[in-house]
């Protein structure tokens, strides 16, 4: 298995690279105990103690960068992977469970942006005189 050994064999800018992220971010979930630090090794031939990574450690940093995709914070994705040891299928769904009914309420919130959005645009081509009915709204709401 040519690609295991590959893996193994990675340094912190192999990892990085891998998954797609930056050393900076690897560093990050490091601290924020998301991710192992690996010891360095000592001994004979290992001068420098060059810390290295492996399959698991790619798959974990994979799972991180997903987890966040979904939009879950870096609580939650402690949270899960502390899950995965446990097999702790309830929580999990209950995590899932709330990260979906946020995503629905932003959805929801994005939807009545659009809505007000379309008759603003609607109203501003009607064409009659005074200000933009758009540049109007946006002033009254400050933003």
């Amino acid at each position: 298995m040519v690609r295991s050994q590959a893996v193994a064999e990675l340094t912190i800018a192999g990892l990085a690279r891998t998954a797609g992220v930056g050393i900076e971010t690897v560093r990050y979930y490091q601290r924020r105990r998301l991710l192992p630090t690996p010891d360095r090794p000592h001994g004979a031939g290992q001068a420098g103690g060059i810390r290295r990574y492996d399959e698991n450690d790619v798959r974990r940093l994979r799972f991180i960068r997903s987890a966040q995709a979904a939009g879950f914070t870096l609580e939650q994705i402690g949270e899960l992977l502390a899950l995965d040891a446990t097999e702790d299928r309830a929580r999990a769904r209950e995590l899932a469970r709330e990260r979906i009914a946020a995503l629905d309420a932003r959805i929801a919130e994005l939807e009545h942006a659009r809505a007000s959005l379309q008759r603003l645009a609607h109203e501003c081509s009607t064409g009659s005189a005074g200000p933009c009915p758009i540049l109007t709204s946006f002033e009254r709401s400050g933003g």
